[in-house]
């Protein structure tokens, strides 16, 4: 009986010390945790604002096709002069409007309108002629009525009577030909515009078909645009089409275009098509536009922009939100992990946002919400958040903390 008490009481001792043993290692291992916690340096995430995080999801946007051109006027002239001689009294110079009929300058007259005084003059003579020849036609028919001259007398007065005719007829014309040389020394505009070249001074010798002005129609304006054989096929007429001038200011309203027509070949080097885009009156923009300044529009400017071909429901992020510091281009998504330091604290244990960098496949750019867009085809899904432009390049596993009193944004990873 001794023996049995004496291993229960040796069983007792060694399971006491066994206890003491292992809860001096337990408190020694949970010293030794608290003060590497201690000791680690506290991760602080950094804070970003509420307008630098977009939750992604599907927009209904346009579908567009980059086109660039030259404003050009649907309706120009150039005037040239029709006769040889000095020039006199051109005063229009660049930018001045001139009606249709307006005299612009005239040429020496001098020598046609002494042409035209003799062609004038030999046209009386030969009114002449054909009066006297029309009295003798007169005279031998009523003698050869009397039976006093034979009908060969008057066949030959006949004849002189269609010979006095005709050398009228053809002085005549010579007198009109010359006419139509001195009002051709008068040089006229023949539309409604404004001067936009002029060749010659006042003063100078021109010859026929020389060039003295030009005059353009400002107030029909096309643009003349070039498309890549991939875009043409979606073009059509009756399309719309927003265009700026490149490096104007941001205060200028778009250029609005339509479509009017499409070359039917493809030009044979290039294999590009040509399109002509009718420029749409001033103010009829639509009224988010309508605090911006109207574009003074004039030809030879270069316009460049999209036309719309058509709308559909995609996922798209802000171009300035793609990041092209890598082979392939990424965004970078705030998704929820564990923090990198775990500690005994509460607080410290919750998870948190990290940045993470996701690859994706770009597609078409448009305009949205007056900023550009790009189409996303792979790598993100609806309901994810990104970070804008505005937060700048994050390294991938960066805690970051959104300022916003409305709720964080939820886990949104695949």
């Amino acid at each position: 009986m001794k023996s049995s008490v004496r291993w229960a009481i040796g069983l007792v001792v060694v399971g006491l010390l066994a206890a003491v043993g292992w809860r001096a290692f337990s408190n020694q291992q949970h010293k030794k945790q608290a003060m590497a916690a201690s000791s680690a340096p506290l991760e602080l995430p950094i804070q970003i604002a509420a307008n630098e995080v977009l939750e992604v999801r599907p927009l209904q946007l346009s579908l567009t096709v980059p086109v660039n051109g030259t404003v050009q006027a649907l309706h120009s002239a150039v005037v040239k002069a029709y006769v040889a001689g000095e020039l006199r009294g051109l005063e229009v110079r660049e930018g001045d409007n001139v009606t249709r009929g307006q005299v612009l300058a005239r040429i020496d007259a001098t020598e046609a309108t002494a042409r035209w005084r003799q062609a004038q003059q030999q046209a009386d003579a030969s009114r002449g002629q054909l009066v006297i020849a029309q009295r003798n036609q007169d005279n031998n028919a009523a003698l050869v009525e009397k039976g006093f001259i034979s009908t060969t007398a008057l066949a030959t007065s006949q004849a002189n009577l269609d010979t006095a005719r005709a050398n009228l007829a053809a002085a005549q014309s010579a007198a009109d030909a010359a006419h139509k040389a001195v009002v051709d020394s008068i040089i006229a505009s023949p539309m409604n515009g404004q001067i936009a070249q002029r060749f010659v001074q006042n003063g100078e010798r021109v010859g026929v078909e020389a060039r003295i002005v030009e005059v353009v129609d400002t107030t029909q304006l096309e643009v003349q645009a070039q498309l890549a054989p991939a875009d043409s096929v979606q073009v059509q007429v009756g399309q719309t089409a927003r265009l700026q001038v490149p490096g104007a200011s941001a205060d200028l309203a778009p250029v609005l275009a339509k479509v009017v027509r499409i070359n039917p070949s493809a030009q044979t080097g290039s294999r590009t098509v040509a399109a002509y885009l009718a420029v749409q009156p001033t103010g009829s923009d639509n009224k988010n536009d309508s605090g911006l300044r109207p574009v003074q529009l004039r030809p030879g400017l270069f316009l460049q922009g999209d036309i719309i071909t058509g709308d559909s429901s995609q996922l798209a992020v802000p171009l300035t939100a793609v990041r092209t510091d890598k082979p392939q281009p990424y965004l970078q998504l705030l998704r929820l992990s564990q923090p990198a330091t775990a500690s005994a604290s509460k607080i410290a244990a919750q998870p948190v946002l990290r940045v993470a960098h996701q690859s994706v496949e770009l597609g078409s750019q448009t305009a949205y919400q007056g900023a550009t867009w790009v189409q996303i085809r792979q790598g993100l899904q609806g309901g994810e958040h990104i970070l804008t432009g505005t937060a700048g390049g994050l390294r991938e596993g960066t805690a970051v903390e959104v300022q916003s009193a409305s709720s964080p944004p939820t886990a949104g990873g695949r």
